[in-house]
């Protein structure tokens, strides 16, 4: 089983905490297009022997896409590659771009899951991110989704300077009651050379704290657990069969491959990823070629991104497939190491598997990053 993201690198306007690949000129939206139709065709012995259970439509704002181009890409997987009968296809979208019209035209299409980019329902986090939404064009949107997407998937994001414990509650609150299934949440992180970095820097925003944020993730963690949703990885929270197959499969180390400009792939023992750069990417593809760079994983790496994955998730790290796929010796090293985050109450060995506990949790990143062989 395999997925496969699409990458549309247009959005209407910059976010100030975003680094992310992508332009806010549509000008070569439709060459771009075909030249993602073009690396779908280039690249289907990939996955010759792989049946696709997910494609993700990913960026920027795979939303600004009409509805043909979007039936285009899908038909395209389904010419060039074998889906499974029933695969998860999931649009990411912005709550400006789903009017009641769009919703329904989109629910006519193969496409059976929403990501909407939310990120909060209150209009001073929304101004602070430079949100191209307001907070009443989140809930129209939510409203209309719902009414005809039952796989619904939301952004929030947390520590946001001048966030209150009690707004992060609401925020919570209005997603559960309108009966969102899932919910990907990320603390408001200060990425180099982004506008937010640079406001910051200047004395214009406040500076986000690690103490705002944890004291968020604790909120968000046991509310969701009394609204009936699994926390299944660090910042996703879903209700049991409403889980992530796409994002999942990343985290369980299944191969995917990434279309489109800055777009990653992995096929296990190799990742590699496209130039980020539209004109670029265009400028190759059209002549035929693929603008990837790539690199051979080798049995340190495939061992610490497991690691990294694995603790991230409930399914934790198998210390029997860690002997089965790299030896008795990988298996020692990583108990010896993990010794001391045993005894501090942050890692917990359960049925030959390594966890990290309810206290570690927000600390995964950094636990595997201790645990990696370098």
């Amino acid at each position: 089983m395999a997925g496969i993201y699409l990458h549309i690198p247009f959005c209407k306007q910059a976010c100030y905490y975003c680094d992310f690949h992508f332009s806010t000129s549509l000008k070569k939206k439709e060459e771009l297009v075909s030249c993602l139709v073009k690396e779908l065709e280039f690249r289907k012995e990939e996955l010759q022997h792989e049946e696709i259970e997910t494609i993700y439509f990913g960026g920027g704002t795979p939303s600004l896409l009409s509805i043909e181009e979007l039936q285009l890409l899908i038909d395209t997987v389904y010419q060039n590659y074998t889906v499974v009968s029933n695969p998860e296809i999931t649009l990411e979208a912005n709550p400006d771009d789903l009017s009641e019209e769009k919703i329904i035209e989109l629910s006519k299409t193969p496409v059976n899951r929403l990501s909407i980019g939310i990120q909060s329902f209150f209009e001073e986090d929304l101004q602070l991110m430079n949100r191209a939404h307001n907070a009443q064009e989140a809930k129209k949107c939510l409203s209309a989704a719902t009414g005809s997407f039952d796989n619904i998937t939301i952004d929030l994001i947390y520590g946001v300077p001048n966030m209150s414990n009690e707004r992060w509650r609401e925020n919570l609150q209005i997603a559960f009651d309108f009966g969102i299934n899932h919910i990907s949440s990320y603390a408001l992180t200060v990425e180099p050379k982004t506008a937010l970095d640079s406001f910051i820097k200047q004395g214009k925003y406040p500076d986000v704290e690690e103490a705002v944020a944890k004291e968020h993730f604790d909120i968000l963690v046991a509310e969701t657990a009394k609204n009936g949703f699994v926390h299944y990885e660090i910042s996703n929270f879903g209700k049991p069969n409403y889980f992530s197959k796409h994002n999942t499969s990343y985290w369980l180390g299944k191969k995917y491959i990434g279309i489109g400009p800055s777009a990653h792939s992995f096929n296990k023992t190799h990742r590699s990823w496209n130039v980020a750069n539209n004109a670029k990417y265009i400028k190759a593809i059209q002549e035929g070629e693929l603008p990837l760079e790539q690199e051979e994983l080798t049995k340190k790496d495939q061992f610490n991104e497991y690691l990294m994955t694995g603790l991230r998730t409930i399914w934790g790290v198998s210390l029997e497939k860690i002997e089965e796929d790299f030896g008795e010796e990988f298996r020692k090293n990583l108990l010896k190491n993990a010794e001391k985050f045993i005894n501090q109450g942050l890692l917990v060995i359960t049925n030959e598997v390594l966890k990290t506990t309810e206290k570690g949790k927000f600390l995964a990143d950094g636990l595997a990053s201790e645990l990696f062989i370098i």
